[in-house]
């Protein structure tokens, strides 16, 4: 009898178990996120930052992040805050002497709930429109307000250090 208690005991355990993980048949419209429109959304971000770049408009490509962004830039240390982002994007526009620009390019999109992370990459190009130089950039964003901002960025170049050797 005792063990009849103990193998039914594990058998309900067990069916508790398996019922938890599964997954249920209705799905909670809310949490359905369409990632062909994220992906459009995402990369008109990444147009309208590159469109504020070649404008030398710092206010345009700022859009791009919340007010408790940080950026990670390579070669720099973190840059905490929308203000200290902008500031920075005038400063780096107001040295700018070429007509180069950047074009960005959604490659990976993941997403959950009101977050996303885009894995992309950029190219440079002169104003003839030869490629300077590329590379890769992951974005973090937050879906605030119906609208999603960038919360983290990083960047990469993929043109490799050249040495004094």
């Amino acid at each position: 009898m005792k063990k009849n208690i103990r193998l039914f005991g594990l058998l309900v355990s067990a069916a508790l178990l398996f019922s938890a993980c599964g997954t249920t048949e209705k799905e909670d419209v809310k949490d359905v996120i369409d990632m062909d429109q994220l992906r459009v959304e995402i990369q008109a971000m990444e147009d309208a930052y590159a469109a504020g770049q070649k404008a030398k408009d710092a206010d345009a490509v700022v859009a791009y992040y919340s007010e408790s962004a940080i950026s990670y830039s390579q070669n720099e240390q973190p840059i905490s805050g929308k203000k200290a982002i902008r500031d920075n994007i005038a400063k780096e526009i107001a040295k700018d002497t070429t007509e180069n620009y950047n074009v960005y390019k959604v490659v990976d999109l993941f997403a959950d709930g009101n977050n996303a992370v885009e894995i992309g990459s950029w190219t440079e190009f002169d104003s003839s429109g030869k490629e300077k130089d590329n590379g890769n950039y992951m974005s973090y964003f937050e879906k605030r307000d119906g609208k999603y901002f960038c919360v983290r960025d990083m960047s990469t170049t993929a043109t490799p250090v050249k040495t004094g050797m």
